[in-house]
């Protein structure tokens, strides 16, 4: 059964993840174009592989055939790899796995819209973002965008995904660098303070007597 080619399905999900990160990204410089461009290439690339073509199922297909002979490579199934290689019984979506992976989409980005809401009063008021997420760690924002990405590789794996997940990871790590090096132009010793006491990406609590120093 071939349950693949639903390119409105492809265009609409697309669609939908492209803006809602534009809406929180507002790239303005180049180097935040290309990497929203490669998220955007890497959503499209997704959710091309999970409803239009299963060009990675495609290039297993004599894999999975001699290994899986009862396995029908081109139904919607056995595009969860995970399952097929686990060798798993009854429905995909009920697999901890994919249970796991909704979690981390579903929870990534309702933690950046939430995340949002305290870098945009931040940014507002001219000051250091360092309320509610920003308490803990200092770019939230990109760790919801990885934990979407994870999500989804968990949840979909394909070959593009695979290879583009740690590119975009790395993409995410260098831009965050770099705003940090111009946060620390605009706000000087008050973002230094700030960087000592909030890790980047790892939380890990705050100690009070830090925050009475602040």
């Amino acid at each position: 059964m071939y349950e693949y080619g639903y390119w409105k399905v492809v265009a609409i999900n697309s669609l939908l993840f492209i803006i809602f990160a534009f809406s929180f990204t507002r790239p303005r410089r180049v180097r935040d174009w290309r990497t929203f461009g490669t998220f955007s290439a890497f959503i499209v690339a997704l959710f091309t592989e999970m409803y239009g073509f299963p060009l990675t199922i495609y290039l297993l297909s004599g894999w999975l055939g001699s290994r899986y002979p009862g396995l029908d490579p081109f139904s919607h199934q056995a595009g969860h790899l995970w399952y097929t290689v686990l060798g798993l019984t009854g429905d995909p979506h009920g697999m901890i796995l994919h249970q796991i992976s909704e979690w981390m989409i579903w929870g990534g980005l309702i933690f950046l819209a939430i995340t949002w809401r305290f870098l945009y009063q931040a940014q507002r008021q001219g000051v250091v973002a360092t309320t509610g997420p920003y308490r803990y760690v200092r770019h939230p924002q990109y760790i919801a965008f990885i934990a979407i990405l994870a999500g989804f590789v968990l949840q979909w794996p394909t070959v593009i995904t695979v290879l583009m997940f740690p590119i975009l990871t790395a993409m995410y790590i260098r831009l965050a660098k770099l705003e940090e090096n111009e946060a620390l132009v605009m706000f000087g010793d008050e973002y230094a303070k700030y960087m000592k006491k909030t890790p980047a990406f790892w939380p890990i609590p705050v100690k009070k007597d830090l925050l009475k120093k602040a």
